[in-house]
């Protein structure tokens, strides 16, 4: 069974960086599953995307976040990335790493303080 676990989320000041980390227990190679992303939900809010990234290292981010946000992997490390620059108010949210679509992690708390 396939497990994503997240880390390096908390509580930062307005303007402050984060990264993200998110570790598959599997290879990722192995499952023939190119994308893997972020999600993001805030409270009353529906899930949103942050950005993904394919294995060959294409990436997709949410307009909110561009030129603030980078997402990264290393296939060797079955891990993907997110450093999170320039951290907003409105970046608060439970952080979501996936694996394809079929693969979720419990989610991480990032809280911007104003």
């Amino acid at each position: 069974q396939v497990q994503l676990v997240e880390s390096g989320g908390g509580l930062v000041q307005a303007g402050g960086s984060l990264r993200l980390s998110c570790t598959a227990s599997v290879s990722i190679l192995s499952l023939k599953i190119s994308v893997m992303g972020w999600y993001r939900q805030a409270p009353g809010k529906q899930r949103e995307l942050v950005a993904t990234i394919t294995a060959r290292g294409n990436t997709n981010y949410a307009d909110s976040v561009k030129e603030r946000f980078t997402i990264s992997r290393d296939n060797a490390k079955n891990t993907v990335y997110l450093q999170m620059n320039s951290l907003k108010p409105e970046d608060t949210a439970v952080y979501y790493c996936t694996l394809g679509v079929q693969f979720w992690g419990q989610g991480t708390q990032v809280t911007v303080s104003s």
